[in-house]
């Protein structure tokens, strides 16, 4: 069967704009090995979003400590990860519907190129005008002795019991907002960091912020260290296993069961030895790899058409085009030097809809803002502090707005954002260090792209009290150099 245009991939990088060439009246195939709407929909954003918000409440409750919080807020994770998968079980099959709705057909199985105009699903072929390479990224592990004890991101989504202690190898995006899920919960943890700094590319004094927190709440870091290898502690029946961990337990002969035995959950918090080239020694009952993601295109047939790849991605150009004319690629496999977000895998499918009907001019993009759903938030966009305070083009200004509107904010007195402006006072840049750090934002993404002035923003009228007003509130100081 032949079709105009070949999704190898159905996550946002593909349907997003797959439906619009449908629209056009376009012949699409979507190719899904796993779920529909990969793993955004499925094993990432959304399962993380919704196990952390009760961990995020729980958070605010304490700001109440002693001025009318009484009891204890506590969060029942069993009940917490039943509620997740029930929600997320219904994703897939809502897409497949939506794919439905749109006119787009699938195809299940795995998307192997054989040459540049022809798909192979199994024991199916599809030829095609063009193909876009959607299939994203997975979990970096490193080659070391020990490495098949490693759970990934999707494993401690979907982990029965959280552990007693965790051993976390990385400080990323994962790596710590894993760690502040586990600090919330009372338990404990190991945070190794490679380098000197966690969540590099967010503003480092309110990341400092964070890991105070954190190791005030029993997670420890240890910086400029690399894993050496993984022992585990007891024999196993199966090490290959991705539900080795707390929840499942020790029986009489010092064996782990077999992880679908359905017996009664015993911590082991000793399970694993975590030895790092420094000489250090750290011992838990999980370990997670957290140590970013790299491109998933093994075994698609990149050879067959002699596309190159590294863990960043498939190189393309502004068109989002590869070496081969008519094959892109999109989303995260995409290497474009751009962050890699779903919601920039969304424009550049929507982009790439364009493109496809005819040509357009070469991809941009607006600022990209960017959280660490840690607890508290940290959030980034546009021009970044750091660069602002080594340059005379820009200004930084500390809003403290936390300190000024802590009634406002539910009692939150550290809420506080960074707001750079060049030369014309206009708002090029802002960190944000806040509880509801993401809408703070999307406020700020909106003011640089459509370049908002102070002036316009002080004659506004805003919805009071939020956190938004507050913050935009504070801002006439700089207007009016008070």
């Amino acid at each position: 069967m032949h079709y105009d245009v070949i999704y190898i991939g159905s996550g946002n990088a593909a349907w997003q704009g797959g439906r619009f060439l449908r629209k056009a009246g376009l012949k699409i195939l979507i190719i899904e090995e796993n779920l529909y709407g990969g793993a955004c929909a499925n094993r990432g954003c959304n399962s993380k979003a919704l196990l952390d918000a009760p961990f995020e409440i729980k958070a605010l409750s304490e700001n109440f400590e002693g001025v009318g919080k009484a009891g204890d807020f506590e969060v029942n994770w069993s009940d917490l990860m039943k509620f997740k998968r029930k929600r997320i079980a219904g994703m897939s099959i809502f897409l497949d519907g939506k794919f439905n709705e749109y006119g787009l057909d699938v195809a299940h199985g795995k998307g192997v190129i054989l040459d540049k105009h022809t798909v192979q699903v199994g024991e199916d072929t599809f030829t095609t005008d063009k193909i876009v390479i959607c299939t994203g990224l997975k979990p970096f592990i490193p080659d070391i002795k020990g490495k098949e004890y490693f759970h990934d991101s999707t494993d401690f989504l979907d982990i029965e019991e959280l552990p007693k202690h965790a051993i976390i190898v990385g400080a990323g995006f994962v790596g710590m907002e894993f760690a502040s899920i586990l600090a919330e919960a009372g338990l404990g943890a190991d945070v190794i960091v490679r380098g000197d700094m966690a969540l590099k590319y967010f503003h480092q004094p309110y990341v400092r912020k964070v890991i105070n927190i954190l190791k005030e709440k029993n997670i420890r870091f240890h910086f400029n260290q690399s894993v050496k290898e993984i022992i585990c502690n007891v024999e196993i029946d199966n090490p290959k296993s991705k539900v080795l961990n707390i929840d499942k337990a020790m029986n009489s002969d010092d064996k782990l069961r077999d992880p679908e035995s359905k017996i009664d959950n015993i911590a082991y918090e000793n399970g694993f030895t975590v030895n790092l080239d420094s000489g250090l020694s750290l011992t838990g009952d999980y370990v997670i790899a957290a140590m970013g993601r790299i491109a998933n295109v093994e075994d698609i047939g990149l050879e067959n058409v002699g596309l190159t790849y590294t863990n960043k991605g498939i190189k393309v150009n502004g068109h989002l085009q590869t070496d081969v004319p008519n094959i892109y690629a999109s989303g995260d496999v995409a290497d474009t030097g751009i962050a890699k977000l779903v919601t920039v895998a969304i424009h550049q499918s929507k982009y790439l809809a364009k493109e496809l009907l005819g040509g357009a001019d070469e991809i941009t993009y607006p600022v990209v803002p960017a959280v660490a759903y840690t607890i508290p938030r940290i959030a980034t966009v546009g021009v970044p502090a750091y660069i602002a305070e080594e340059s005379d083009e820009y200004d930084v200004h500390t809003i403290r707005y936390g300190n000024s509107y802590s009634l406002e904010l539910k009692n939150d007195k550290t809420a506080e954002a960074k707001v750079i402006v060049d030369e014309n006072l206009q708002i090029v840049g802002a960190e944000i260090y806040a509880a509801d750090a993401e809408n703070v934002a999307n406020m700020f993404t909106f003011i640089i792209n459509k370049k908002i002035t102070l002036e316009e923003l002080d004659y506004m009228i805003y919805a009071f009290p939020s956190s938004s007003s507050v913050c935009l509130y504070k801002l006439h100081n700089i207007h009016y150099n008070l």
